[in-house]
Order: C-alpha cells, then structure tokens, then sequence
C-alpha cells in the first residue's frame, strides 16, 4: 500500500453508552462486592476508552495497527476505532509558508535577495505521514531549494543580457508559474497539493545594489536624453522649414549652422537658456 485509503469508523456515540453501562456495571461490582465483575468490568472500561477519536473540520487521523497502515479518516465527527491504532493527526487546512528573503546567483551571476509566499494543503495523508520525515520541514527545504533553481534560471533583469525576454523582475505571471510547477513537481512525492506559489520579494544583494542602482539611473538618464535629442531635431528641422516655406528670413548654410546649434543648446540644456541681446546687426 502506497497511497491513502479512506477507514469507516463506528460511532464514537454507541461506545459512549457501552461505557456508561460498564460504568454502571463497575459501580455497582463494587457496591456489591462482587471481585471477578468488577475487575472485568473496569478492565473493559480501560480498554475501550482510548478507541474514541474526535475529528474535526479539515483534518485527519492516519490509522496504523503494529506497523500496519489501515486507513485515514477524513470525515470529521465523533468516532470509536479500535484501541491498539495509533491515531497521527494530519491537517487538511490550507497552510502559508513565508519564506525569508535568500541570497542567491542569478543567470548572469548577480547575487541577488529573493524571497516567496507558498499556499500548499496535504492532500494524501498517507505519503505526508510515511514518504517523507516530518512533511512540514520537507515543504520549507524544498520550496527554498526550487526558488534556488529557479533564480538561476533567469536573469535578473535584461541590462546585461538585453536577449532575455523573461526575466525576475518583470516577467511575473510566467516566473512565478514555473515556480509553482517547480515546487509541485518536488512535493508531489509528499502527498503536498500546492495551491499557489509566488515570489513575493526580489532586490539586488546589499553589496551590489548601490552599483546597479547608479547602473539603472545612467540608463534612465541615457534614455530621456535620447529622448530629448531627438525631439529637439524634429523641432530644428520644423523651424527651418517653416522659415524656408514662409520666407521670413533668407538664411545661408553658416546661419543655418549657428541657428541650429543655438536651438539645441536650448532645447537639450537642464537649465534654463539665458539669452543674449545682439543690439548690432546680424552681420559682423
């Protein structure tokens, strides 16, 4: 036997009432002084009574008779088995593990913090209490060890493999369903049901960050400055044309130069352009 089999109780009610009678029976041996009743009666009571099991809402009891798994109960109620089983309670709660953020490699070799939020339920009892040793330390150990696996799978982000498409920091939904399957896959063997699994925190490592953090600026500043350039030559290129169409003013190649450089100087600069005043004329 290999897997979960479900165990049909009986009432735990009607081995109430048997011990009560026994109670009764006991009670009154020893009023009447009657030896052999008594002692039958109390040994009995004493070997009835451990047989009866409460099952609550989403648990379980896994059942074993010298070594022998007889089955699991699931339904929850009042219940009486036989006494010699050795009840394990299993809970069939879903459950939260909150991993601490863990330093890890990533693709390119960066290390980097990243942490995870499981939910994972038992679902064979069978194989959390007899696959593994202690199932809930093998959940923790083998979710950090998939989330290892996993950050070194992808990169990081795509500023020094700019080819990657999917990437911790920002491909979420697919990152995070590879470490669902990941951790499934691993756990399988533990009767473990994972209901979801996401990473729940990612930074570069402390002795990095302050590096990729300059890294990520120049960039944001390359960026916009790219930006600006080249909306600064539509504008000089608009200009020239509209002074050439409307013929306002008849200007050669080296004005042409000097205007443009005068407008990018404007338009490009991060302070405010503070012109000055030819009161001569445009010749020199």
């Amino acid at each position: 036997m290999n897997t979960e089999k479900s165990f049909q109780p009986w009432s735990g009610y009607l081995a109430v009432l048997v011990l009560a009678l026994l109670l009764a029976g006991i009670i009154y041996s020893a009023v009447q002084e009657m030896f052999w009743p008594f002692l039958a009666a109390m040994f009995l009571f004493i070997l009835i009574s451990p047989g009866l099991v409460v099952v609550n809402p989403n648990e379980s009891r896994v059942l074993v008779l010298f070594g022998d798994y007889r089955g699991t109960i699931k339904k929850n109620g009042f219940f009486w088995v036989n006494p010699f089983f050795v009840k394990k309670k299993i809970s069939l709660r879903a459950r939260n593990f909150d991993s601490k953020p863990i330093k890890v490699n990533d693709k390119v070799g960066n290390p980097i913090m990243i942490g995870l939020v499981l939910v994972w339920k038992v679902e064979d009892t069978y194989k959390a209490a007899f696959a593994v040793d202690e199932y809930e330390n093998f959940v923790v150990v083998q979710s950090e060890a998939a989330l290892r696996k996993l950050a070194g799978t992808y990169p990081y982000d795509n500023f020094e493999d700019e080819s990657a498409e999917v990437t911790l920091r920002s491909a979420g939904d697919t990152v995070n369903h590879q470490l669902e399957k990941e951790i499934a896959e691993r756990l399988e063997i533990a009767g473990i049901h994972v209901i979801e699994a996401r990473i729940n925190y990612i930074a570069y490592a402390s002795e990095i960050a302050g590096a990729m953090l300059r890294r990520q600026q120049a960039s944001a500043v390359v960026a916009a400055r790219s930006k600006i350039v080249e909306g600064a030559v539509g504008m000089v290129e608009m200009a020239l044309n509209q002074l050439a169409g409307k013929k306002i003013v008849d200007l050669d190649e080296e004005k042409k130069a000097a205007m443009v450089s005068n407008l990018m100087v404007v338009l490009c600069s991060d302070e405010s352009a503070r012109p000055v005043v030819n009161a001569g004329t445009l010749n020199p």
